[in-house]
């Protein structure tokens, strides 16, 4: 079919095919499709449960106390060398504590919690601007590196939606030489099978969702000691 020009030749016109209302319908209902799956999905998604027991077991400190305890379990009944917590500055109450980074508190935690001194160690991070779950890596890489401890099988222990973020931030930390697991807690703060129906569920499920795309997607390893910063509310 002939084209029009315009314009001088600098513009041409030519045919467009939009949708009919047919069409229109079909699209949106496929979108909605995809929406709905979307949302169904993501908890289970990004609460991926890839246990790799052995090496040292390492339980993230901001984890709440139901976690702690599952992570008790987890190495008393496999064979860890060793519990780690990790974590950095307290963000509330650290003038009022005895413990000023997260992974000193749950470390104390796991102590009252009965787990024996010998087995438990803190790994503390430095404070950073952004990507605390990859500076609490870091900083539990060189603290295996300056004790001579081989770090090739490495299980984490977070919460719910955490999980796959914290796996992908672990093997970048680490390195492909260190296998990664990843052990998934249950949060009781919401139903995982509807957690859009409570705000704690909606909150930090799309937040997770959003960090996993940003981790996947756009991160890029960097040295944590060159990322300080006093802001507290920053995401992990």
């Amino acid at each position: 079919m002939p084209q029009e020009k315009i314009a001088w030749g600098i513009f041409r016109r030519r045919q467009l095919i939009v949708p009919t209302w047919r069409g229109w319908l079909l699209l949106v209902l496929v979108a909605g499709g995809c929406g709905f799956l979307l949302v169904r999905n993501a908890y289970s998604f990004l609460s991926v449960t890839d246990s790799k027991p052995g090496g040292y077991l390492v339980i993230e400190g901001w984890a709440p106390d139901y976690a702690s305890r599952q992570a008790i379990e987890e190495f008393s009944s496999r064979p860890y060398q060793k519990l780690f917590t990790t974590g950095g500055p307290l963000e509330n109450g650290a003038p009022l504590s005895d413990y000023k980074t997260y992974a000193e508190l749950e470390a104390a935690t796991l102590l009252k919690m009965g787990v024996g001194s010998n087995n438990v160690q803190a790994a503390p991070a430095p404070r950073v601007r952004q990507d605390r779950t990859y500076a609490s890596a870091v900083a539990l890489k060189r603290w295996l590196a300056d004790h001579n401890m081989p770090s090739t099988n490495v299980n984490v222990v977070t919460v719910g939606p955490h999980a796959r973020r914290s796996r992908l931030m672990f093997q970048k930390a680490f390195g492909k030489d260190t296998s990664v697991g990843v052990i998934a807690v249950v949060p009781f703060e919401y139903n995982q099978t509807d957690w859009w129906r409570s705000s704690q569920g909606f909150r930090g499920v799309t937040s997770e969702f959003l960090a996993y795309v940003y981790a996947k997607l756009l991160f890029r390893p960097h040295s944590p000691q060159n990322s300080f910063s006093t802001d507290p509310k920053e995401p992990r």
